[in-house]
């Protein structure tokens, strides 16, 4: 079996499934770190990887940027392939002071812009928000590992150049820790269909000092993130 955007056939990818949304951040997790690394999916390059990390089954798979890309690659995922659980492990720009560069934001729940949910008719506003022992144990590895780690709210935006450029800042009034434009989509996509889903945010810019990572750093050294992600994959 396979769907219009995953090549993968039933049984190649785990039940736990890490999505960045960079697909050579996938290749380069992979390489990095799983053995006996299998490619399930390369339809649009959005690479997909199965392999073990610690004797566990662990895939890797780019989600693309937006919620609506993301919300196709879940939704398959989920539904199409037994997948049980998402770790996003993406990047974010810091609203709030004391976040900093290469800080990582372990989301509780996702605030939006978007209208995603409007597809499920409900009579009012969802509330995007994590699946909690996936959050608890990312606490946990996070104290262990010594990270500089912040749990909270994310603004999930559908738009990345903004003409409004006071937005951000309403957002980071209401608490919101970074924005990002994908995990609104995954957190909801989950909980209709009875899953698990978390988001892990490394600090990659900041719009309070404008400090900013390269791509290539983005891409290659957000290691403690991925550390995290797979010790509970």
């Amino acid at each position: 079996m396979s769907t219009p955007h995953n090549q993968a056939q039933v049984g190649e990818i785990a039940q736990t499934v890490l999505m960045p949304g960079d697909p050579l951040r996938a290749k380069f997790l992979a390489e990095t770190y799983l053995e006996d690394v299998h490619q399930f999916n390369a339809v649009r390059n959005m690479l997909g990887y199965t392999g073990t990390y610690k004797g566990k089954k662990v895939s890797i798979m780019g989600s693309g940027m937006g919620q609506p890309s993301i919300g196709i690659y879940s939704h398959e995922l989920f539904s199409q392939y037994g997948v049980e659980a998402i770790i996003r492990i993406g990047s974010c720009g810091a609203l709030i002071e004391n976040v900093h560069l290469r800080d990582v934001i372990i989301a509780q729940g996702a605030c939006t812009d978007s209208n995603f949910a409007h597809q499920f008719e409900l009579p009012g506003t969802y509330s995007a928000i994590s699946s909690y022992d996936l959050l608890e144990k990312a606490v946990a590895h996070a104290k262990e590992k010594n990270v500089n780690y912040h749990v909270g709210n994310i603004i999930a935006s559908d738009i990345f150049y903004h003409f409004n450029q006071g937005t951000t800042q309403k957002w980071a009034s209401m608490g919101c820790l970074g924005v990002e434009m994908e995990s609104y989509a995954l957190f909801a996509t989950a909980a209709r269909l009875g899953k698990k889903a978390l988001t892990l945010l490394t600090v990659s810019d900041s719009l309070v000092t404008d400090e900013q990572t390269t791509p290539e750093e983005r891409e290659k050294t957000f290691t403690a993130m991925m550390e995290i992600a797979l010790e509970i994959a």
